[in-house]
Order: structure tokens, then sequence, then C-alpha cells
């Protein structure tokens, strides 16, 4: 027991074997000759749920760090072997045996300001793409206050006084993916909900019926029927759980097929480089919150088969799934310190096609010592149109892919279109007067690429020619990749090892030696 159990306590066991009345005469401990105290129970019971009492609820033993101890369980196998060795960490009721934080509490808290912060900073980073990062703020507000309940309910006080609080987080559970999902199609296609989107909070609030009940119960009887696991609560709680879970995973491969599908569209159009790679991220933690929360009922399945305690170990994956979401405003945070500009997106108008590409976001790229007399001159925004050529001959209803191939691949190597870093199939079809569907057939069979891909293997080309002339000794390859029609580091490097199979430096580095 703790070294500040007074000492005239009277100690009680309480649990599943006597409906969890905590000051029962007949499981009263006894202080033995050893100086501990014990205690002989009979049961025909199997597995045992229980806690240690001073004779109150109030008086419960605690988990040592300001939180509810998730209940003990003890089996006859256990018994079999010997005495079963109990060691009360804290009592509720001594603030002295708590620490006021715990680290994990501490780590959550720091999300929830980090996530206000994020309600602050991010709308005043940007004028453009409000609608989107509406559903953002939307969503970093949720978290941060079903943060916020999750460590406060879970609070020794509060849980005694408000024990129905612990339900309230709950409602994340099916209003995080509906959100997300917006998020992502407004992000990415400027798409507003239509008014049957709305029916994907019909399950939020079908759980606000079905837990109605239990917020109307007297605190005392639902924290009873909470520690007793009694049958209706708990396959309340478990049927909802899993049916959330499945709601979400499913939510996770939908935003999975929204970011891919936008990733083939912008790669047929456009020769820049979109950077999505922090939705990736995000997915990647989702992805992580979903396994714990299989692994969780994983356990609790398996629990009716063999053994274990199976509380301890919902309590630390619960505890685990909270931490892992709990990162998700951090690295967001960084996200906006480091590459503010994806707030930026300005996405496409409403008046564009459905599935229209939002406009490149603004890239900031290092400066240059000056212009490059090695390269040429770079169409930027704004830009003369590209010169025209003339249609290749052809009949009326016909491609002639051989000379058209041919066509395009002149008018890459006389104008260098590719020199623009924002250059469009629309522009480049301009250029060559063609049908932009036409040329994108051209690339795709002709030279068996997609646009991006296409563009990006002229500018990967230029940029080895660049290297070779005696001037580019004294510019970083990120300046020159910059004047070859490359917008970011990152579309560089993945671009020159996508067809070169080396990084820069390593094939530079290679050409050099020999």
């Amino acid at each position: 027991m703790p070294t500040n159990t007074p000492g005239d306590a009277a100690l009680y066991l309480v649990g599943s074997f006597n409906n969890w009345q905590p000051a029962d005469a007949r499981y009263r401990f006894r202080r033995q000759a050893n100086g501990l105290f014990g205690l002989t129970l009979r049961t025909g019971q199997a597995r045992l749920e229980y806690k240690v009492s001073r004779g109150s609820w109030a008086a419960i033993e605690g988990s040592g760090h300001g939180q509810v101890r998730a209940n003990r369980v003890a089996t006859r196998q256990q018994a079999q072997a010997g005495d079963v060795e109990v060691r009360v960490q804290s009592w509720e009721d001594l603030t002295g045996t708590f620490q006021l934080y715990s680290l994990y509490d501490l780590l959550l808290l720091f999300s929830c300001f980090q996530g206000v912060l994020l309600l602050i900073a991010i709308p005043s980073i940007q004028q453009a793409n409000r609608a989107a990062n509406r559903w953002l703020l939307w969503l970093l507000g949720l978290g941060a206050g079903c943060t916020l309940l999750t460590v406060v309910s879970s609070d020794r006080a509060v849980a005694n006084a408000y024990p129905q609080l612990m339900l309230v987080p709950d409602c994340i559970w099916f209003l995080y993916g509906p959100l997300f999902y917006g998020y992502i199609r407004r992000l990415l296609f400027n798409e507003a909900p239509r008014p049957r989107q709305w029916l994907q909070l019909v399950p939020a609030a079908l759980q606000l019926l079905v837990y109605l009940p239990y917020f109307l119960l007297d605190s005392y009887e639902f924290q009873l029927r909470l520690v007793s696991h009694e049958t209706g609560l708990r396959a309340v709680l478990l049927a909802t759980g899993l049916v959330a879970l499945l709601t979400n995973a499913a939510y996770w491969l939908a935003c999975r097929r929204v970011i891919r599908a936008y990733t083939r569209q912008y790669e047929a159009s456009v020769s820049y480089a979109q950077n999505l790679r922090y939705l990736s991220t995000v997915l990647g933690i989702q992805a992580v919150c979903l396994v714990l929360w299989g692994f969780l009922f994983g356990g609790v399945l398996a629990s009716h088969w063999a053994a274990f305690d199976v509380y301890t170990l919902a309590a630390r994956t619960e505890g685990l799934l909270w931490l892992a979401f709990s990162t998700l405003p951090y690295f967001l945070g960084y996200v906006v310190l480091h590459q503010p500009e994806i707030f930026r997106l300005v996405p496409a108008s409403a008046t564009s096609a459905p599935g229209a590409l939002p406009a490149r976001a603004e890239v900031a790229g290092a400066p240059t010592p000056g212009p490059l007399p090695v390269v040429a001159e770079i169409a930027g925004a704004g830009a003369a149109p590209l010169p025209a050529v003339p249609r290749p001959p052809r009949a009326p209803g016909s491609l002639n892919l051989p000379a058209t191939q041919a066509t395009v691949a002149g008018y890459m190597r006389q104008h260098k279109p590719y020199l623009n870093p924002s250059l469009t199939i629309h522009e480049l079809a301009t250029g060559l007067q063609l049908p932009p569907h036409v040329l994108s057939k051209v690339i795709n069979e002709g030279f068996g690429q997609n646009f991006f891909d296409f563009v990006n293997a002229y500018r990967v080309d230029e940029f080895k020619q660049v290297m070779a002339a005696p001037q580019a000794r004294q510019y970083t390859l990120l300046a020159l990749a910059l004047e070859v029609g490359f917008n970011s580091k990152t579309a560089f490097n993945r671009a020159f090892k996508k067809q070169t199979d080396q990084t820069p430096r390593e094939y530079f580095s290679g050409i050099r030696e020999e």
C-alpha cells in the first residue's frame, strides 16, 4: 500500500463477486503475521474483477497519476499457482499519492494547446482557399475538444463527480471521418457539400440517441454500471465502437482513393509537383490509430478464449490510440511553420468542370546569383503565348500518331516550353494547335508516359546539358533545377531519380570521377 495509507484504515475487496459493494464486511482484509493484509476468497467463479477500497467509492484505489484505475482481474489458474499479490499504487481520496499530471496527460494537453494555436494561425496565413481551411478548422476544434475531455474525464475527481463525461469524447467516432473526407474533397476538387452528404452525420445522431439514457442516469448508478462492466452498457460501447471502427476505415479508404485520383489527374494535366505529402502523412497517422483501434477489439475478442487482464490492456491501448491521434496537431503545426504554401493552395473556381485541378501553390525557391547564361529564358506566368506550329497533315477523323509524335518532340526540342515551371497540357496543346485530348493520347500512347513525367524528362535532360557547361559550377543544383523548370527541390530529386535511378549528386559525382 502507499506510505500515506491511514494506520487505522479498514481495507475491503470489492468486485463482481459481491455486486461491487465497497464496504462488505465479508471481504475485509486482515493483517497477517508477516505484516501484509490478506483475504481468502472462496467462489465458484472462474474469473473475478476486483479493486481494493477503504470502505467507499471515494476511497477506492487509483492508478497512481490522477486517473481512474482499470479493474483488476484474477483467474482460478492464478490462484492455483499461489497467492495473488496486490500492490495498491494510490488512493483516489488522498491527493498526496497522485502526481499532478503525468507525461501522458501533458502530451495530450499540449496537443490541445497546439490545436488552439492552429485555429488562430491558419486563417491568418492566407486569404484564399477559406472554404477548405474552414473544414480543417472544424477538424482541429473537434480533435482538441475531445482530447481535452479525455484528459479531464479520466481525472479521479471529475470521474467520481461526473462519470458520464467520459462518454462525450466518443462523439469524435462518427464526426471525424465525414469532416476529414469533406476537407479532402473541398481542398482538392473545390467540391461543396451536397444536401445528401449531410446524411453522413446520421450515425453521429444515432450514437447520441443510444447514449442519451446513460446521460440521464444518476451519477452513482452510472458509475456502478461502468465499473462493473454492466452487460448492457458494455454491449452498447462495444457495438458502437466496432461500427465506428469500420466506418472510419471506410472513410480512410475513400480519402486515399480521392488523393490518388487527384494525383493521376494533375499528372495528366500539369507539369509541376503538388505538395500533397502532408496529406499522406496525415493518412499514415490515421492508419496507426485504426490499427491500434483494431488491436483493442482484437484483445477484447481474444479475452473470451484466453485468460489475461483485458481491461488493463484495453486501457493502455486506448491511451496509445489517443497519444497517436494527438500527434496530428503537432505535425500540422510543423507544416504551418515550414510549408505555409500548402494552406495557400487556391482551388479551382466553382464554375470549373467537376474534378478540375486547383491552381499551383506558390513555391518559395532559393534565390539565384543572377540569370544563368547557359539556360534559355524561361517563360513565366503571364508570358507571351507559346509559338504555334502547323498541324501535321492527317485525314479527317484519324490521327497520324508517328507524325504527330515527331511534331511534338520537335516542338519540345526547338521551343523548350518545359522551361515554364507552370506549363499545363492546355498551354502546350495551344502551342501545337492540337486538342488537349489528342495531345494527351499522343503522350500516353506515343511516348508511353503521362504529361507530368513527359515534361519532367525534358527538364532532366536540359539539366544534364546545363551541368556540362563550365559556368554551372558557380551555382547550386537547386538553382539550376529551378532554372530548367522544376518548381521545388523535392520535385527535381524525384524526377531525376525516376529517370536515372540515381540522385543528382550520385549521378554527377560519378561523371566527374570518370
